[in-house]
């Protein structure tokens, strides 16, 4: 992207190709462009892995923290995350400058105001406040853009229960149209508002009528997929664990 557009991205590898269509085509596409060496460098599932792994960690590791008489501190060192700067800096009056999401509102003059951007600000005790009139290279609002007007009618469809809508926000999806053609778009969206029926009641008048549909059409054939690096979740720990602690504290 640095080579092809002249900026660089903030993103990880794994993270960037999440919303480019360049990346991820094929079989080679993976292998060049992946790794298993970290969870954001193009891992299928990756941040579900290590969600899912903090969560069996914690099952195992919160009760025996909560018998101890408390954790002496003083050897850990600050977290780089955000969140103790920010409440430094709003009772302090001490100045953060930090990244920050935000409703965009003219902060980045070239993309929707009512969009959520991330780009630079500073706290102080008068709050947030963030540098505005940005303007992004045509080539880099565009790529934002795309991504913004598929989340835009992504979220107008579930708000309205709108499968039509729905099923076209899927098709303009930068990695779904890399590899899928219309046809398997609306019959893979059919199969996942199945699927996932209990937690879409905006949609339950139409999943009805997708059900008949499918049961007419049973042995539908989709081009041969792409498939991602996988790593296995690790349900119970080996040894002892130390990666809660570390991420933590950042030791």
């Amino acid at each position: 992207v640095l080579d092809k557009f002249g900026y660089f991205s903030t993103e990880s590898n794994g993270h960037l190709s999440e919303y480019l269509p360049w990346y991820r085509r094929t079989q080679n596409d993976v292998k060049k462009w992946s790794s298993l060496s970290n969870w954001i460098h193009g891992e299928t599932g990756g941040y579900l892995r290590v969600c899912n792994e903090k969560r069996n960690w914690f099952i195992e590791d919160y009760p025996k923290y909560l018998k101890k008489s408390g954790i002496n501190l003083n050897d850990y060192k600050r977290s780089s995350e955000h969140g103790s700067y920010i409440i430094e800096a709003i009772e302090t009056g001490k100045k953060y400058r930090g990244h920050f999401n935000v409703i965009n509102n003219k902060t980045i003059s070239n993309l929707d105001e009512d969009c959520v951007i991330e780009s630079t600000g500073y706290v102080s005790s008068k709050g947030l406040q963030m540098i505005k009139g940005i303007k992004l290279p045509l080539q880099c609002a565009s790529l934002c853009s795309t991504s913004i007007d598929v989340q835009r009618m992504a979220v107008k469809a579930a708000v309205n229960g709108d499968v039509e809508l729905l099923k076209l926000a899927v098709l303009q999806d930068p990695l779904v149209s890399s590899v899928c053609s219309s046809e398997e778009v609306w019959r893979m969206v059919d199969e996942m508002l199945v699927a996932q029926e209990k937690w879409l009641p905006q949609f339950k008048s139409k999943i009805n009528s997708i059900k008949r549909n499918l049961k007419k059409i049973r042995n539908y054939k989709y081009n041969k997929s792409v498939k991602g690096i996988l790593k296995k979740t690790k349900i119970k720990r080996e040894k002892r664990s130390v990666l809660v602690e570390k991420e933590a504290f950042n030791l």
